[in-house]
């Protein structure tokens, strides 16, 4: 069995005021930095063979972070980034609201079937992003990884895994620095834990 501990990126600035960040490249807040600090007090415990993360640097400042703790290199990975959110990127939630506002409906109603303006579609995201995960496992086979991602990105991922229509997406929860395992075998993927903040709440 190969285990994979996904874990979404620290709280950032653009988090915070409800902006679309996508593949634009903010840093974690003093906040972002403290989750991440407690998602690697958690995670301490683990023999990791390897960690990963998406090349966008909060998810790869989070990645750090827990590295510390394992005396592990992070691998970057573009296939781990964010969905390209085009051009509301930066742009808040009530600004995309007026600005687009049938094509953020249409987004939340059936985010699998949206291609977002000048962006990308969460099918092209679960591609790209399942793809590298399944590189990853199969480089580490009978290991434990560790990899650091976003909370778009993670929900494909996750509805890769168990079949889910991308539709569904928005059903799948993922706070910041949330952990999520998943357990690879011969013939199956089980989903052991999803959305963990057990170590915000202590």
């Amino acid at each position: 069995m190969t285990k994979l501990i996904l874990v979404r990126h620290g709280l950032t600035l653009w988090n915070h005021h409800f902006r679309y960040q996508g593949q634009t490249d903010i840093p974690l807040t003093e906040e972002g930095v403290k989750q991440a600090k407690k998602a690697a007090d958690k995670l301490a415990g683990e023999q990791v063979g390897a960690i990963y993360a998406s090349d966008l640097g909060r998810a790869a400042q989070t990645a750090q972070i827990i590295a510390q703790r394992h005396n592990r290199p992070v691998f970057l990975l573009p296939g781990l980034r964010e969905v390209n959110f085009g051009l509301w990127e930066g742009k808040t939630y009530q600004e995309v609201k007026e600005e687009y506002a049938d094509s953020l409906h249409s987004w939340f109603d059936a985010p699998g079937d949206i291609l977002i303006p000048g962006g990308e579609t969460f099918q092209q995201v679960k591609e790209r992003a399942y793809e590298t995960i399944l590189e990853v496992v199969n480089k580490h086979e009978g290991e434990t990884i560790i990899a650091v991602s976003h909370g778009g990105t993670i929900r494909t991922i996750l509805c890769a895994v168990l079949g889910l229509d991308l539709n569904r997406l928005w059903c799948l929860k993922q706070d910041n620095t949330a952990i999520n395992v998943l357990e690879f075998y011969q013939d199956r993927v089980l989903v052991a834990l999803m959305n963990d903040i057990g170590h915000l709440l202590a």
